[in-house]
């Protein structure tokens, strides 16, 4: 069992050069390991519903600064946008949001407006401290309070633990 990322040491916050290194390369390596599987799912959805599938949704990022996510639309695609969805990829195309530097790689996951200024704080993230620590299934105020608890303390270190945590946790969710 993982270590819980909230008993992690706080050596000191991230330094934001540092934090988009991480992003940069981890979104690029990415980008090239999942561009086939989010093409294939690109395709499926297309067939399954005929409309265009990669959309533009409005967010909050850094400082509240309004930013548009990319995403693949599963609604009305049956079964085919259900897979898509529980396989997490239909948000891998956001990784082309943190290639742009709008989002992170982590941190807490983008709204299309907020009224937890604590969360501007930081670039939204495509993972985060919640979604690793019990994925959907934490009130909303448990969320908030982990997203809280990330903006004042995250670390790289306490980065990589997240990203390293995160296929488990999505693996987790889907066979639940």
């Amino acid at each position: 069992m993982p270590l819980p990322l909230t008993a992690l040491p706080l050596p000191r916050p991230a330094t934001p050069p540092a934090k988009r290194v991480l992003d940069l390369l981890g979104a690029v390596a990415l980008l090239v390991l999942c561009t086939l599987p989010v093409a294939l799912a690109a395709a499926l959805l297309a067939v399954a519903h005929g409309r265009r599938v990669l959309v533009r949704e409005p967010a909050a990022g850094l400082a509240g600064r309004p930013f548009l996510t990319w995403r693949l639309r599963t609604d009305g695609a049956g079964r085919i946008g259900a897979a898509v969805e529980r396989c997490a990829l239909d948000a891998l195309p956001q990784l082309l949001n943190v290639v742009r530097g709008e989002m992170s790689l982590v941190g807490p996951r983008p709204e299309p407006r907020t009224d937890r200024p604590d969360r501007l704080a930081v670039r939204p993230g495509m993972t985060g401290l919640w979604q690793v620590s019990a994925r959907s299934d934490l009130p909303w105020e448990e969320m908030a309070l982990l997203d809280r608890h990330y903006v004042e303390c995250h670390w790289l270190g306490m980065d990589l633990a997240i990203l390293a945590q995160t296929p488990r946790a999505a693996y987790r969710q889907r066979v639940a």
